[in-house]
C-alpha cells in the first residue's frame, strides 16, 4: 500500500514539473519506476500511457496561449511517427534496455538542469534537418518509452529555431504523437499495465493540469528542475551499474 501511494505522489510531482515546460514526463516516470524496481516490461508502456494524458494537457494549454508553430512541428513529426512505431516493435534484452534507458535519463537530467535561452532572433530550420532529427528521436522514443520532447526542446533552443515557450508547445504535441505511435508498435505490452495504473493516470492528469497552466503563463521552476535532474541522474546511474 505504501509503495502504491509513493508512486502516485511521485507521478503527480513529476507531471507538475514536466508539464510546466511542455513535456509529458516519461523520463521522470521511468526514473520513479527504476527507483522502485518496477519490471522493465511494465515501465515502457506505462510511461507512454501517462505521456498521452500529460502531453495532451500541456499541448492544449500552450496552444491556447499561442505558443506553437505548425511549420516547425510538422517535419519533425512526419519523420518521428513511423520511427517511433518501429522502435516500439523492437524488444531489447533487459540488460541492453536498462543501459539505454539509463543513458536517456542522464541526458534528460542534463536538459532539466540547464536553462536555455537566446537573445538572437529565431530562424526556422531546413526541412531535411528536421526530418533527420525527427527520425532519430522517434526511434529512441519507441525503444525507450519516452515521447522525445526532452531532447527536441534543447535542440530547438540550442539551434535558435524558436523561442522557449513555443519550443514547449511544439514538444508537447511531438511527445503526444510519438507516444501514440510507440504504443501502437508495442500494443501487446499494454496488457501488462499494472492494476493501479488508473491511480497513476489520475495523478498525472491532476499534475499535468496544474503544471501546464502555470508553465504556459508564468512559471519558472529552475530550482525544482535541478532537484529533479539530480534524481534522474541517480536513477540513470542505478540502471546502468546495477
Amino acid at each position: 500500500m505504501e509503495h502504491d501511494i509513493l508512486i502516485v505522489v511521485a507521478v503527480f510531482l513529476v507531471a507538475v514539473l514536466y508539464s510546466s515546460v511542455g513535456h509529458g514526463g516519461a523520463s521522470g516516470y521511468l526514473a520513479v519506476m527504476a527507483f522502485l524496481a518496477v519490471s522493465p516490461t511494465v515501465t515502457r508502456p506505462t510511461a507512454l500511457v501517462l505521456n498521452l494524458f500529460v502531453a495532451s494537457i500541456s499541448f492544449v494549454q500552450f496552444y491556447r496561449a499561442r505558443h506553437f508553430d505548425w511549420k516547425i512541428f510538422a517535419p519533425f513529426a512526419a519523420a518521428s511517427i513511423p520511427f517511433a512505431f518501429i522502435g516500439g516493435m523492437i524488444h531489447l534484452p533487459t540488460t541492453v534496455y536498462k543501459i539505454i534507458l539509463g543513458a536517456t535519463l542522464m541526458l534528460a537530467a542534463l536538459r532539466l538542469a540547464i536553462k536555455l535561452t537566446s537573445e538572437l532572433e529565431p530562424r526556422p530550420p531546413k526541412i531535411w534537418i528536421c526530418l533527420a532529427i525527427g527520425a532519430i528521436l522517434g526511434l529512441v522514443s519507441g525503444l525507450v518509452g519516452v515521447g522525445g520532447g526532452i531532447f527536441l526542446t534543447p535542440i530547438l533552443l540550442l539551434m535558435n529555431w524558436t523561442e522557449p515557450k513555443k519550443a514547449a508547445g511544439i514538444s508537447a504535441l511531438f511527445i503526444l504523437v510519438n507516444s501514440i505511435s510507440g504504443l501502437l508498435g508495442n500494443y501487446a505490452q499494454i496488457a501488462q499495465l499494472p492494476p493501479t495504473v488508473f491511480w497513476w493516470i489520475s495523478a498525472a492528469v491532476g499534475g499535468g493540469v496544474i503544471g501546464a497552466t502555470l508553465g504556459s503563463k508564468r512559471f519558472d521552476s529552475m530550482t525544482l528542475r535541478r532537484v529533479l535532474a539530480f534524481g534522474l541522474l541517480i536513477a540513470g546511474l542505478k540502471l546502468i551499474f546495477t
